[in-house]
């Protein structure tokens, strides 16, 4: 796919083409698990900073459960969880584990991996971040991850 034609797409279009896969939902749905994943390894402050940029919408639809911005993805959606993880501490996770939390939370496709589907929602993420954004989530992420969110 082309650049010009990648830039007309929506953010979970983008994630779909780039992950190879064949519908939004799972395009949602990966996101959602690498956010997750994500999130675990940032401070509060963090998640804030990068939920206050994404706020463009994920999806043109006219299904309800597709209308939200990307900040609805970046958010944890499970009340209990989303106020444990504002009173803990960033967890101390590697980049194998990082992959395998994507690979395993979520029901991945055959026709992709935990790493190409990371890539994926990193670059479609990054489009939507400031340079400052960029490098402080820089800075959380562990060796290879933090690697693939560079090139991404």
């Amino acid at each position: 796919m082309t650049t010009a034609t990648q830039s007309n797409l929506s953010f979970l279009e983008k994630v779909m083409a780039r992950a190879n896969l064949t519908d939004i939902y799972e395009a949602r749905e990966m996101t959602e698990i690498v956010y997750r994943t994500m999130r675990d390894l940032v401070p509060t402050k963090t998640i804030d900073n990068v939920a206050s940029e994404l706020n463009t919408k994920a999806v043109e639809s006219n299904q309800k459960q597709l209308e939200e911005d990307i900040a609805d993805l970046w958010k944890d959606t499970n009340p209990i969880v989303a106020w444990i993880s504002r009173i803990r501490s960033p967890l101390d996770i590697d980049d194998q584990l990082f992959i395998r939390r994507v690979e395993q939370e979520g029901a991945m496709p055959e026709r992709t991996t935990g790493e190409i589907v990371v890539k994926a929602v990193f670059a479609a993420t990054k489009e939507e971040l400031s340079q400052e954004r960029i490098t402080e989530l820089s800075g959380f992420l562990p060796g290879k991850i933090k690697e693939m969110w560079e090139q991404a």
